[in-house]
């Protein structure tokens, strides 16, 4: 196991230097997170390892990844389809599979009072479509990746977190864990962490200083805006 883990670091690392010459990391790991999140759930046929899964909420929320996979692996598999169209077959599936509700809570924290109701569902609606539009064309790029299902624990608040790692192609070794969330029996993804990074403090930082120069409005403005970029995806060549 050790020596499992010193390999993949070791080729994690490679992978960063080779993509990312010119960029810090952190620029890099924040550029690709929601990529490599939908990713690695996405592509190739996962090889799942299992602890024994002797606590019913930690099973239940396993079975939730591992469902939307396949459902995913599905659309992935059919052939002569426009990027464009399986694009948004694969958004159909992940934005049902992600509580993007309790996402956007999370993502705005305290600055969400300063939103009225009718604001928070447009930038509930907003913040989707921009993730879609920043990163989704990129996803069909990767097509030799499998995923491995690791271990799994309990979080606060009755969440679990699910532990998973790429394995082959450009990513290969990058861990990824998906922090789900149950509502009367029912699991959905509220959270990623790639390399140790957030992916709801990363855009909570973000937009934060937005909304305190801006306002609510100013926000969903932005997102609205085709054009629109975030700070850290501006590094981007």
């Amino acid at each position: 196991m050790t020596s499992t883990t010193s390999t993949m670091s070791r080729t994690m690392k490679k992978f960063w230097m080779w993509e990312n010459e010119r960029m810090p990391l952190r620029f890099a790991v924040l550029r690709t997170q929601l990529l490599v999140l939908l990713m690695s759930v996405m592509l190739g046929m996962p090889s799942v390892v299992r602890a024994a899964d002797s606590d019913e909420t930690i099973s239940a929320a396993r079975v939730m990844v591992e469902t939307m996979v396949d459902k995913i692996l599905v659309e992935l598999a059919k052939k002569g389809i426009p990027d464009d169209v399986k694009i948004k077959s694969l958004e159909k599936i992940v934005f049902k599979e992600f509580d993007f509700t309790t996402i956007s809570r999370l993502v705005l924290a305290r600055n969400i009072r300063k939103f009225s109701d009718e604001q928070k569902l447009e930038f509930e609606e907003q913040f989707k479509v921009y993730l879609s539009r920043s990163y989704g064309s990129r996803l069909i790029r990767y097509a030799n990746e499998k995923v491995v299902f690791k271990d799994a624990r309990k979080e606060k608040r009755g969440d679990v977190t699910i532990m998973t790692a790429i394995v082959g192609g450009a990513a290969d070794g990058i861990e990824m864990n998906y922090r789900v969330r149950g509502k009367e029996g029912e699991w959905r993804v509220i959270d990623v962490v790639s390399e140790g990074i957030s992916l709801v403090s990363n855009f909570r930082s973000q937009f934060k200083d937005i909304v305190n120069k801006n306002g609510p409005e100013g926000l969903i403005a932005k997102l609205r805006d085709k054009t629109f970029v975030s700070p850290d995806l501006e590094t981007e060549s």
